[in-house]
This record gives C-alpha cells, sequence and structure tokens, in this order.
C-alpha cells in the first residue's frame, strides 16, 4: 500500500514566461530613460536602474520559491514527509501506527499538525485550506486502520 500526496504553490509564470515579462519590463523602463536621457535629463536613468534592481530582486525571490513543495508518502511502515524549501530538502519519518493528526481549523490558516513519538511537523503551507482540510481527512481516513490511538 502506499498513498501520496503533493502540495505545492500555484505559479502563473513558467520560467520562459517569467524571463519574457522580465525582458519586457527592462525593455520598456530603459527605453523611457533612454528618451529622458536624450532630452537631458540624467536622474530618470538612475531611477529606472532603481526599479530594474527591484524587479530584478522580486523575480529571483519568485523563481527561487517557485518550485516548493511539500510530499507526504504514506507506506506499510513509514508516513514520510518531505518539504522543498527555496531548494532545500528536509526529510521527516514518523511510525503512521502512532501518528496523530490535528486537523487544521477553518477560516483560521492553521496548518495540518502531524505527530508521531514527540515529533510535530506541519504540513499545508503551500495550499488553499479547502485542500488543507481534504488532505487532513484523507490522511486521517488512511492512517485510521493503522493508527493504536485512533
Amino acid at each position: 500500500m502506499k498513498r501520496e500526496w503533493i502540495l505545492k504553490r500555484n505559479c502563473s509564470l513558467t520560467p520562459r514566461q517569467m524571463g519574457m515579462a522580465y525582458a519586457l519590463l527592462c525593455s520598456g523602463a530603459l527605453g523611457i530613460a533612454l528618451f529622458f536621457v536624450l532630452q537631458g535629463i540624467w536622474v530618470v536613468f538612475g531611477f529606472a536602474l532603481i526599479e530594474l534592481a527591484g524587479i530584478t530582486c522580486a523575480l529571483l525571490h519568485y523563481a527561487r520559491h517557485a518550485l516548493d513543495h511539500e510530499h507526504i508518502a504514506l507506506t506499510d511502515g513509514c508516513l514520510l514527509i518531505e518539504r522543498v524549501l527555496a531548494g532545500r530538502r528536509q526529510q521527516v519519518r514518523l511510525d503512521p501506527a502512532w501518528t496523530r493528526i490535528a486537523l487544521p481549523e477553518p477560516k483560521r490558516r492553521a496548518l495540518i499538525g502531524l505527530e508521531s513519538r514527540g515529533v510535530k511537523v506541519e504540513v499545508g503551507s503551500f495550499v488553499t485550506e479547502a485542500i488543507r482540510q481534504q488532505v487532513a481527512e484523507e490522511l486521517r481516513h488512511e492512517l485510521r486502520d493503522t493508527s493504536y490511538l485512533g
């Protein structure tokens, strides 16, 4: 028996689309700045560079976190929770027979709490409340057969 859940961000831009949007923003800002530079107003060029630096930082942050996700895998002997955040991978293994689930409270942005033998993990930070509720119920249902705690 193996059951898996992947909880990830809903990213609206592919890397190619992001690159095209960045190129469009840069060419537009630099085009306008060049127009003013030709008129002798150099200060606009400085502000355009500051604007592009801000856009670059924002898009780099977006790109760094676009692939963040949580992967939950339930097998007969292990509940594996894997979280990837900004390229760093963290894994936690729990005993499914002793795992308790704290369901998220609706309308409170609470995460799904998993606890087994003193190890606590919260998941669901990349998905909506409705999906967190659904995953928590599915996990609870799947763990019900193996849990000694109910």
